[in-house]
């Protein structure tokens, strides 16, 4: 099921022309690309960077709906392939906890421009980052196992809430995300939990950025340093953000060394 249907794309263009590289960013699971829009595309718009973002199939004002529960993670790189394939030039891939694992595939797979991960999914996959969560906190996995975002209760959000963001976080996002809560593949999220034997780029791997939050309880910066080793880097971890760190207020100390690492591969 890789034929790929035309995607939503958001987009933000900087005021005047740029030799800049486009950026593509993709989101992770259960949401869709407008979790970008409030603050990321806008500000490094105004950086000079043409930002763009996707939703995957299946995802926000993308069609694909009524069979997401087929998607697999190759599916979503089929899409990410689509959406990079209609910018003017290659761009820089950029993604977020699922969106991180699907830019490693393709990063393994052929050159790109550079890459970077925020709040990865560890090389040994979803499987160990649910077990933890059951075991640490059941009452999160049992709210995201009958998760229906057509049905979301006040107490559903207020449980997941501290799972993806800081206590500080503004309540008129938090409302614009409740309302951009989507479905995810079964498949995909099965797909997920087989990552510990992924390849890497076999020769030339691309420059590659990989930064965490300190207060993320989904992918905890154990997780992040773990991918972060995988990819022979460093990893950028940074205090009081949680998971959802592009909505965070403070969501421009993880843009500001995303764009210090920008400049030194244009």
């Amino acid at each position: 099921m890789t034929a790929v249907p035309r995607l939503e794309i958001r987009s933000r263009l900087p005021a005047r022309a740029s030799a800049r590289p486009p950026l593509l960013f993709v989101h992770g699971g259960y949401c869709d690309a407008w979790c970008w829009e409030p603050y990321f595309l806008p500000w490094f718009a105004a950086k000079g960077y043409a930002a763009h973002a996707v939703s995957l199939r299946g995802h926000g004002g993308s069609p694909g709906a009524d069979t997401l529960y087929m998607a697999s993670l190759a599916d979503y790189e089929a899409d990410v392939e689509w959406a990079a394939a209609q910018l003017p030039s290659p761009p820089i891939l950029i993604g977020h906890s699922m969106g991180a694992a699907i830019v490693e595939l393709i990063v393994a797979k052929r050159p790109v421009r550079g890459a970077a991960l925020l709040a990865p999914i560890p090389p040994s996959g979803l499987l160990s980052v649910a077990t933890r969560l059951a075991t640490q906190h059941p009452d999160y996995m049992m709210q995201m196992g009958g998760l229906d975002p057509s049905r979301l209760s006040a107490a559903v959000l207020e449980a997941l809430r501290p799972f993806y963001f800081g206590d500080d976080v503004d309540p008129r996002v938090l409302a614009q995300a409740s309302r951009h809560l989507n479905g995810e593949s079964p498949r995909a999220l099965f797909d997920l939990s087989l990552r510990l034997h992924w390849a890497l780029p076999r020769r030339d791997p691309p420059p590659l950025l990989v930064v965490g939050a300190e207060g993320d309880r989904i992918c905890r910066p154990d997780d992040v340093r773990a991918t972060a080793r995988h990819h022979g880097v460093e990893a950028v971890l940074l205090p009081g953000l949680a998971h959802m760190l592009m909505l965070e207020p403070g969501y421009a100390t993880v843009a500001a060394p995303m764009l210090r690492w920008l400049r030194t591969i244009e």
